[in-house]
């Protein structure tokens, strides 16, 4: 199983290389932060097969969930088997937190009504 540790993504991103960075975090854990890593896009984990084919190909594709463990390793399994360059951050969101890497907030969402 392919993953990246917090240092290598943090390299990643100094030497600006190309990758897609997705939050699979499920929607409370990640309401519950109000944060995410900055550049990455949020994708339901409990809806990965309508938005799997969505992926670019052409780049690798670093996945992160709460902590590192199910969510982000399963789909980076299901996404190695379609082809694609797939990993998960290794201790995931809190993990990232933890260290002090930079996150930025989420979008305010607006009120209902």
């Amino acid at each position: 199983m392919n993953r990246i540790s917090l240092c290598e993504l943090t390299e990643w991103q100094a030497a600006g290389r190309q990758f897609t960075l997705l939050d699979v975090r499920r929607a409370p854990a990640r309401l519950a932060d109000a944060a995410t890593i900055a550049g990455a896009q949020w994708f339901e984990p409990e809806a990965v097969l309508s938005w799997k084919e969505q992926i670019p190909r052409d780049r690798p594709v670093i996945l992160f969930c709460a902590k590192g463990h199910e969510i982000s390793q399963g789909i980076a399994a299901m996404l190695q088997v379609m082809g694609l360059d797939a990993r998960y951050l290794i201790d995931g969101y809190a993990g990232w937190h933890a260290a002090g890497q930079p996150t930025q907030n989420l979008p305010i969402q607006p009120a209902a009504g």
